[in-house]
């Protein structure tokens, strides 16, 4: 916003008056003290801020609560807020309607803090990139941000030159700054709206951030270029001296500060937070920076940027701390203050259809449909799927934050005019609308988890080998995990092939990272979040050898994401079990210590697009009481007891059971709990009963075979109350129980429990009896999900 301004010239670039108190009147007396006539509440600035604050947060949130629910990301909510108070309370004129409330010391206070939020915004950009990895890019990520560059670029530059001839030369100038913008591929636009559309760690998601950093790196130094040669047409002497002393800050970044922060990582212990006067130091060089970008003409942006960029290492300890003490603030008042205060200088009547409006009109979408076409193009090349690269195009199409800081720019320098810039703000507000819109109407990443192929532990080959997704949190869940798997028999003729997946919570990066730690050999030798993990599980494949196939593998990916690494990962290598560890940690003594609600959430989700079968753990501190497992028959057997009431979960589970049971260090209680006889069962239930006798009979026969450690029981229950003392009373003599998480439907042993009552609903009803904070047993419990076949 500018100064206020009653003369009617103003657009004419005529000098005016303007009287601003110095120095300003900050804080008020107080609200309910009594102002002076002259010198009321709103004549202060700081209550005059914080009104201007609370109007666009309120009414950018009212937008939001709206549009949400149809997908439209938040930035589409700061424009119309924008474009509502300025029709509002700016008139036709560009003067406030109420001067009391946009004083023009407020004004220029409000513009100055929001490009203040904007300047850290591209800094903890900057901090969450990593750049090292253009150079990592493969050819598709290269040939896509390339295209989506330079042939925009080349259109815009073909159109200009057919459609301009008409135009004087001062304006036809003016168009490369529009063409020029239009093209760019900013990193940051594509990684928010990545991040709305929740598509982080889908293929999709990996692909277009990838892309837009290869572009983002490129049009960065033609970006620096074009203003260079803006300022050598005034003055060749003096770019020169800009490019030298921009390559020469470019270097410092790189070479002297980098390395100084690197010095603080290492003297910071490990597993304890940065010092918070490195943080603020880093913070305030930012800002510096600012100032360092203005005296080399270029745009204040430029230098947070580059320092997020190339000086600060992303990811813990240091990254994650800048993005720790910025982030929440910076995305969630600043940004949106930015946003709104830019547009707020919009006045939709004062749209001019001249020839250059016209002129406007048509490079814009030149450029885009260019764009457009160029990504799809790009990826028909390497033969992705059509609807894939329809939405990959629509993506790299957006545009975002970073264009609106371009545009206003450009519209205080006089670079374009103020109609063109009313132009090219909505063209963001539509573009803002329809790609989020196409995108979520084209794409659906849960698609490629549908299971059409039976793979769950019944449907499993004898002999063949036993596939299991091992998922680690946090430490205690390895010797949880790995009591399980050496539970689970591992032979020679039956092998276990294990897929550890060690999942952390991406902070201070932008982009979800996947490690292999079979092709980085290097893991061990390096500073690694899961170096414990590769030592425990290899461990426990040598001391399985030739019985048990380890890999290891990392994921950091948000944490309302991180089903997507799980589920990829379990269709890449056609696992038929995957383990989830249960949300709630126990102390020795039987107390809740650890109640971690994102967690649960995140098993959830897994359950519902699992294209296996699904296990999850819930580990007591004091289970595993056995102790290594050994075959020698004078040593504690592992004692494992199968609650067993029928249905496919139960199935699944009872043959999990049966292949824990063909080593002689497990005893295996078969509990087959029943309910009286019925007369009359429907049809579904009927094939049910016939499954569970068929696979019911080979325990039985196996009972009588003394050479087996099983033992099978059946029960006679009548309702709920009785099926749920019988298994309570097994907490204390078993160390792992076993059940399935549904059963069959109407189960007499069941009734009077109803799953819409139970606390953990994603256990059962059994395995929520068995995880109850009013039973402190010694078991550990494993419900299994068998894995949901698509049947269309």
């Amino acid at each position: 916003m500018e100064l206020s301004n009653k003369s009617p010239n103003r657009l004419n670039n005529l000098p005016f008056n303007t009287c601003i108190e110095l120095p300003p009147q900050v804080n008020s007396q107080g609200f309910w003290k009594k102002q002076n006539q002259d010198n009321g509440l709103l004549k202060n600035s700081l209550p005059e801020l914080e009104l201007q604050i609370v109007m666009i947060f309120c009414m950018s949130h009212s937008f939001h609560f709206l549009f949400k629910r149809l997908g439209i990301p938040k930035l589409s909510s700061d424009i119309l807020t924008g474009l509502v108070l300025g029709f509002v309370l700016i008139d036709k004129h560009g003067n406030p309607r109420d001067e009391t409330l946009f004083t023009p010391t407020g004004q220029q206070i409000l513009a100055t803090l929001s490009m203040f939020g904007y300047a850290l915004f591209l800094f903890t950009i900057g901090v969450k990139m990593n750049i090292g990895l253009v150079t990592k890019s493969g050819t598709k990520t290269v040939t896509i941000g390339v295209a989506t560059l330079f042939v925009p670029f080349l259109c815009g530059l073909i159109t200009k030159e057919f459609i301009a001839q008409h135009l004087t030369l001062p304006d036809k100038n003016k168009l490369s700054f529009v063409f020029v913008t239009q093209c760019l591929v900013p990193f940051p636009v594509i990684s928010n709206l990545i991040s709305d559309l929740n598509l982080l760690n889908s293929e999709i998601g990996r692909l277009s951030m990838s892309s837009a950093m290869v572009s983002d790196t490129i049009s960065f130094f033609l970006t620096a270029s074009f203003l260079m040669i803006r300022v050598s047409m005034d003055s060749l002497r003096k770019a020169i001296i800009d490019t030298s002393a921009t390559m020469a800050f470019i270097l410092v970044s790189a070479f002297v500060i980098r390395p100084l922060m690197f010095f603080i990582i290492r003297k910071t212990p490990e597993g304890r937070p940065v010092k918070d006067i490195y943080v603020y130091t880093i913070i305030a060089l930012a800002l510096l920076s600012c100032l360092i970008s203005d005296l080399l003409d270029q745009q204040i942006f430029m230098g947070p940027y580059v320092l997020g960029l190339l000086a600060i290492p992303d990811g813990p300890p240091l990254g994650s701390a800048i993005v720790a003490k910025l982030d929440c603030f910076v995305t969630g008042v600043f940004v949106p203050l930015f946003v709104s205060t830019s547009v707020l200088r919009v006045d939709l009547r004062k749209f001019v259809f001249d020839n250059l409006m016209t002129t406007n009109i048509i490079l814009v979408m030149v450029t885009n449909i260019a764009k457009f076409v160029a990504c799809y193009i790009a990826c028909f090349i390497y033969d992705m799927p059509r609807l894939d690269s329809w939405v990959l195009s629509f993506i790299m199409t957006t545009q975002g934050t970073v264009q609106i800081g371009l545009y206003t720019s450009f519209r205080d320098t006089d670079s374009i005019s103020e109609s063109v810039y009313n132009l090219l703000v909505i063209s963001i507000l539509c573009l803002a609308i329809i790609v989020p819109l196409s995108v979520k109407f084209l794409y659906d990443p849960s698609r490629k988890y549908a299971g059409y192929q039976k793979r769950n532990i019944m449907h499993l080959k004898p002999d063949s080998e036993f596939r299991v997704l091992v998922c680690i949190h946090r430490p205690d869940d390895i010797p949880a995990m790995i009591n399980l798997l050496d539970a689970s028999c591992p032979t020679k003729e039956a092998p276990i092939g294990v897929y550890v997946l060690h999942l952390i919570e991406l902070i201070g990066r932008a982009s979800p990272i996947f490690i292999s730690h079979q092709v980085q050999k290097k893991a061990l030798s390096q500073v690694s979040y899961s170096h414990n993990v590769i030592l425990s599980f290899k461990l426990f494949e040598n001391s399985n050898w030739d019985a048990v196939q380890v890999n290891v593998f990392t994921a950091v990916s948000p944490r309302k994401l991180m089903y997507e690494d799980i589920c990829i990962m379990a269709l890449d290598k056609l696992t038929s079990l995957m383990i989830l560890p249960f949300h709630r940690k126990w102390s020795p003594d039987g107390h809740v210590e650890l109640d971690d609600g994102m967690l649960r959430a995140l098993n959830n989700s897994v359950l519902e697009r699992a294209p296996c079968s699904v296990g999850i753990l819930v580990t007591r501190s004091n289970s595993g009481r056995a102790g290594p497992l050994l075959s020698s028959q004078d040593t504690y057997r592992y004692s494992v007891a199968m609650v067993f009431l029928g249905g496919k979960d139960d199935r699944d589970a009872l043959t999990y059971a049966k292949r824990m049971a063909m080593g002689s260090s497990v005893r295996l209680h078969v509990i087959h709990l029943i309910g009286p006889d019925e007369e009359e069962v429907d049809e579904d239930k009927k094939w049910d009963i016939i499954l569970d006798a068929e696979l019911l009979k080979d325990f039985k026969y196996r009972n009588l075979n003394s050479a087996q450690y099983i033992d099978y029981v059946q029960e006679v229950v009548n309702d709920g109350t009785e099926m749920a003392s019988v298994v309570r009373g097994l907490v204390d003599e078993f160390d792992l129980v076993i059940t399935g998480r549904c059963h069959s439907r109407g189960s007499r042993q069941i009734s009077g429990l109803d799953i819409g009552w139970t606390e953990f609903p994603e256990l059962g009803i059994i395995g929520d009896l068995l995880a109850s904070m009013d039973i402190h047993g010694k078991a550990s419990v494993l419900v299994i999900q068998q894995q949901e076949i698509e049947t269309d």
